[in-house]
């Protein structure tokens, strides 16, 4: 079973070294860069900490200390949040360490009164999709460029709350 809880001050060089294990696993799936996140220095690692949102998983069974997964809430307007940086490591991946990332999200989304939640996904990114269309979300037909990488594309999902 995973155990999901939002980042304290301390936990910044736990969210830097999962962060920074997601962008090299999975360098197409972000809107940031390996390169881009290494020069940041521990002043910007807790500030990201600080401005909350962020979510840690841990899988006993895998580590109690080291976190097997991450994924952000963002306020991105009027009662809508945005659902980043979500990842798990390989040797978690379908112990529903996902499912339980994004319910964290969702209730942090919900304690700040949004209706809906909303997220960008790399198009060829099939796990994640399904991923998210079992957490009930819906793509709108938003598309765009992949930040990081504008030769691959993306498209936008939502959920209502």
């Amino acid at each position: 079973m995973a155990l999901v809880r939002e980042t304290a001050t301390d936990d910044w060089p736990a969210l830097r070294e999962i962060r920074l294990a997601a962008l090299q696993d999975a360098p197409d799936a972000f809107a940031s860069t390996y390169a881009q996140e290494t020069t940041l220095d521990e002043a910007a690692w807790r500030a990201r900490v600080a401005r909350g949102g962020s979510f840690l998983a841990y899988v006993p069974e895998i580590s109690a200390s080291e976190p097997v997964g991450l994924a952000g809430g963002y306020d991105t307007g009027p009662g809508t949040v945005g659902l980043i940086s979500m990842w798990v490591r390989p040797p978690a991946r379908g112990r529903g360490v996902g499912e339980a990332l994004i319910a964290a999200v969702l209730g942090w989304a919900q304690a700040r009164q949004a209706r809906s939640v909303h997220l960008w996904v790399t198009e060829a990114n099939a796990p994640a999709r399904s991923l998210y269309e079992r957490c009930g979300f819906k793509p709108t037909g938003e598309r765009q460029p992949l930040p990081s990488n504008p030769a691959l594309g993306e498209l936008a999902m939502t959920r209502d709350l």
